[in-house]
């Protein structure tokens, strides 16, 4: 402590972002890349087949990318409540903050930011994040911030969340998402395979596929959005609650789900209609351009314009 100038909390460690992780930055990298080298292939298709490998190409990546990207994001349900509340424990500090509440499919992230931001001497900008997947353990996350001194408000939030709470917030949305994340990887997977049947002859099968991969989005958010119908443990500041309402990856994964599913009906409904267009759509050429070229014959000597017109 006296190493800090005595200022509380005792914090050297680095703080976790809630919304834009690391593993959110490398998959958006890594669609870019793709949609960057896809962009420069698709320069080098001649007429109409280059507009529809375009519309293709990017609207198939911008599907893929949120169907991983939301697996890592922390904003499936927000709250957030200004309060006047304790700082830390063994102290009669009070402080006017920001408490707020990030839950993802991996965890939560609790923040705390004071108004204004510097107070007591200190600045006041937490970010905590608290980790349920598997292979990780929430109770720990919870005893290592006991250990290092976190303010009451963060801990009062995570608590609610521990194994053992009375509230039992825990099983509830550790279960919801795992299974929300489940259906998003197969969703993923049935994005794959129908990028790979809309390739070949029998595309109409990619178009089931991407109706298969709508349905896993929105069995993931009915998974996720379960929690709600179980009665919210109320998080209590005084005479303010902290409530939260669904946030940007949930409603991103159902503009996504809405999106294929609108793609995959009306890929059936064109092959049922006009098939000869859809399939011109798929398999773009320049044949038509080429049977209204004449055909040209070069000799060493001179140049034979030939045009045919009655073949036998």
């Amino acid at each position: 402590m006296a190493f800090y100038n005595g200022i509380y909390p005792f914090y050297p460690q680095e703080r976790m972002p809630y919304v834009f992780s690391v593993d959110y930055i490398i998959i958006i990298i890594v669609f870019l890349v793709f949609a960057l080298a896809f962009v420069l292939i698709v320069l080098g298709i001649r007429g109409k087949a280059r507009i529809s490998w375009s519309c293709r190409i990017l609207t198939s990546l911008f599907i893929g990318s949120v169907t991983v990207a939301v697996n890592f994001t922390s904003d499936w349900e927000v709250g957030s409540v200004n309060t006047t509340t304790t700082y830390k424990s063994f102290s009669n500090a009070v402080v006017n903050a920001d408490v707020g509440l990030h839950v993802g499919l991996k965890g939560i992230n609790v923040t705390l930011r004071g108004k204004p931001i510097h107070q007591i001497n200190e600045t006041i900008n937490y970010n905590e994040q608290f980790i349920w997947s598997f292979g990780q353990d929430f109770n720990e996350y919870y005893k290592e911030g006991l250990k290092r001194g976190l303010p009451n408000p963060i801990l009062y939030v995570a608590e609610k969340f521990t194994q053992n709470n009375p509230c039992g917030l825990f099983a509830q949305y550790r279960i919801s998402g795992h299974y929300a994340s489940a259906c998003m990887w197969v969703a993923f997977c049935s994005w794959i395979i129908s990028n790979v049947l809309f390739s070949m002859a029998v595309f109409i099968y990619g178009a089931y596929m991407i109706l298969l991969t709508a349905a896993f989005m929105i069995f993931s958010l009915v998974s996720f959005a379960t929690v709600r119908n179980v009665a919210f443990c109320g998080i209590q500041f005084g005479k303010e609650s902290l409530k939260t309402d669904f946030a940007g990856s949930f409603w991103l994964t159902l503009a996504t789900g809405l999106l294929c599913f609108f793609i995959g009906v009306t890929l059936i409904i064109l092959n049922y209609f006009v098939p000869e267009k859809l399939k011109m759509f798929f398999n773009m050429t320049d044949e038509e351009e080429e049977e209204d070229r004449p055909l040209e014959i070069y000799s060493n000597k001179s140049c034979i314009h030939i045009t045919e017109q009655n073949p036998v």
